[in-house]
């Protein structure tokens, strides 16, 4: 049994590390926003996305998630025209990221609540391995 719950908290602590990177990616693109090329015509930043698989565990035989992919979004950029911005090309327009904010805080919402689901599940087989201790130490 607690070989089990020991997988599982394996299972879930994979889980944390992949929502840790995908808040990390999110960051990244909020941060960045608004950041432009530097030169005229230069592209801007470009959305970074995050891909996961599951990966198999020899030893327990179960599955894990992992981070696939980190890659930059293929959504075009926004063009607006701002003539005197530095980056802005011949007739005034400028490339602007392809972040959409409200999409990130969307995204960043429901990583922060896998990461806390998966927080729980590794609490509860702890505390349900520490029963178990409890009830051997006890002799029932």
């Amino acid at each position: 049994m607690a070989g089990e719950l020991i997988g599982a908290m394996k299972v879930a602590a994979s889980g944390l590390n992949v929502q840790s990177t995908r808040l990390r990616i999110i960051s990244e693109n909020l941060a960045n926003a608004n950041s432009t090329g530097k030169t005229p015509g230069a592209d801007p930043y470009s959305r970074k996305t995050i891909t996961f698989a599951q990966e198999l565990v020899q030893a327990n035989g179960a599955n894990r998630v992992v981070v696939d992919a980190i890659s930059r979004s293929a959504d075009p950029f926004r063009i607006e025209k701002i003539p005197g911005h530095p980056a802005a090309d011949g007739d005034g327009f400028v490339k602007l990221p392809n972040v959409q904010t409200l999409v990130e805080l969307t995204d960043m919402r429901e990583a922060n609540r896998s990461y806390e689901a998966n927080l729980q599940v590794i609490k509860q087989a702890k505390d349900m391995i520490a029963m178990a201790i409890d009830l051997l130490r006890s002799g029932r």
